[in-house]
């Protein structure tokens, strides 16, 4: 997930009046299910590209659904049977523990004309659930690499997606028409596609994402069981530690299912990251300056990747 500085303000989220791209695929009906930050922002792009040109919304939190309407981010909402029989494109974005039973009610409701796309964070999972299912191939299964710590349909940004990473999840399974669809879709809104098997996928995002909002989430939980006084934090927290615990701000209910769900992988980063504050508190203790700097320098190589 990557760095916002402030909330996105409601009107980031405001319909633009800007003529649309045109595109092939310009007039489909598209269902969001789940009108959060990712589906929140789908639905904006979706509609600025030209591939929509009429977005419902489904979910289960009538209020978000109302804010969503207010925010010109969805054109309506119904429930997800009548939804599913309106639209040319279902997008699934809701937490990973629903999206398995979701995706395959839906499944069991589309046609060979129509494509479902979910962006869950995590795919082994959901992978395995419909593999045997008749209707497997018009589902293609993505991981868009974005997101803030921010959520409900007020956190929806437009150019969410501009420069970013998609993994595209087991794309040989997928209809080559609906695969041609979806790699259409992200590709114009800016991204760039990565494929990979679903087993791989959550081994390398336990590394890249899910170990930084557990990190995160322990820094927040030690400096407020430490430091008993608020105005402190706040007065003297500067930009390395807001940076660092910004993710602790995210929404529980995503990601506990997500560490549950990536389990094994999450719990081998854990014991690795666990390993190398030993190290750094070994070297603190053993007043052991060169280990310290040593370990610093060895870190510093990640600026050959990150720029």
């Amino acid at each position: 997930m990557e760095n916002q500085k402030a909330k996105p303000k409601q009107e980031m989220t405001k319909a633009s009046q800007n003529p649309t791209v045109q595109d092939e695929h310009k007039g489909a009906v598209v269902t969001i299910i789940g009108v959060g930050l990712i589906g929140g922002s789908m639905a904006l792009a979706l509609k600025d590209k030209g591939f929509a040109k009429k977005i419902i919304g489904v979910g289960r939190n009538e209020a978000s659904l109302q804010k969503a309407k207010e925010l010109n981010i969805i054109d309506e909402s119904m429930p997800l049977e009548k939804a599913v029989k309106q639209s040319d494109i279902i997008y699934i974005s809701i937490p990973v523990d629903a999206t398995v039973p979701i995706t395959l009610q839906v499944l069991n409701a589309v046609g060979n004309n129509q494509v479902v796309i979910d962006a869950g964070s995590t795919k082994s999972a959901l992978c395995q659930a419909v593999a045997t299912h008749p209707m497997r191939k018009q589902l293609v299964a993505t991981h868009p690499m974005w997101g803030t710590e921010y959520s409900g349909p007020e956190a929806a940004v437009r150019g969410a997606f501009e420069g970013r990473a998609c993994v595209i999840c087991e794309q040989e399974l997928s209809d080559k028409a609906a695969l041609k669809k979806v790699e259409t879709i992200y590709n114009k809104l800016g991204m760039h596609i990565i494929y990979m098997d679903a087993v791989n996928h959550d081994i390398h995002a336990a590394y890249v994402s899910h170990i930084s909002h557990i990190t995160s989430f322990a820094l927040a939980n030690t400096v407020l069981e430490k430091e008993k006084e608020e105005d402190a934090i706040f007065e003297m927290a500067g930009g390395g530690f807001e940076s660092t615990v910004r993710l602790a701000k995210s929404n529980p209910a995503m990601w506990a299912p997500i560490f549950m769900q990536n389990k094994e992988n999450v719990l081998d980063v854990l014991n690795e990251h666990i390993s190398q504050l030993r190290k750094f508190k070994s070297s603190l203790e053993k007043e052991n300056i060169e280990y310290l700097i040593e370990l610093m320098e060895n870190a510093n190589k990640i600026k050959r990747i990150i720029k």
